[in-house]
């Protein structure tokens, strides 16, 4: 399967929130209005992958922030990018369940490092439960412990690709 990446737009609002809605529980995801505000504010670092029908896949993103790792905060409240440096913080990397497995998010972490280094970041940065770590290691990421977010109820870690 041919996989596309491009900035998501206001239009593909619903698809991303059946994603969110699927890939998170109540408590992690992702507000509508939320997401409406990240479409708006840094659609530099929101992807969507797309096949060649147009269809979205998943999505990765996330504002860019001075600190190494990110901070409960940026679930509620974010700014737009600064041009350069600091870390594209990854607030949610989501697959559609049907396409689980096919290398998606794996791809969509390509671009954003992509993406990143073009825009002269530092780094990328991410939570992530236990249970994927291994997967975001193979993807060149590294496991820094156990995280200070508290967000849903939790335990998370940091989890960092320098770039």
């Amino acid at each position: 399967m041919d996989i596309y990446y491009r900035e998501a737009e206001l239009k593909d609002l619903d698809r991303i929130m059946e994603i969110e809605q699927a890939g998170f529980t109540a408590d992690e995801a992702a507000s509508r209005s939320a997401m409406e505000e990240r479409i708006a504010l840094i659609p530099d670092t929101f992807v969507v992958a797309v096949n060649a029908d147009g269809a979205i896949l998943g999505y990765a993103v996330g504002p860019v922030v001075e600190q190494r790792y990110l901070f409960d905060e940026l679930f509620e409240k974010i700014e737009a990018n600064p041009v350069s440096g600091g870390f594209v913080s990854l607030l949610s990397v989501a697959v559609a369940p049907e396409f689980a497995g096919a290398g998606v998010a794996s791809g969509l972490l390509g671009e954003v490092e992509r993406r990143a280094r073009l825009a002269g970041r530092e780094g990328i940065t991410l939570t992530c439960l236990a249970d994927l770590i291994g997967f975001y290691e193979k993807n060149g990421y590294v496991n820094e412990g156990v995280s200070a977010s508290e967000h849903a109820g939790e335990v998370w870690y940091n989890l960092v690709r320098e770039l």
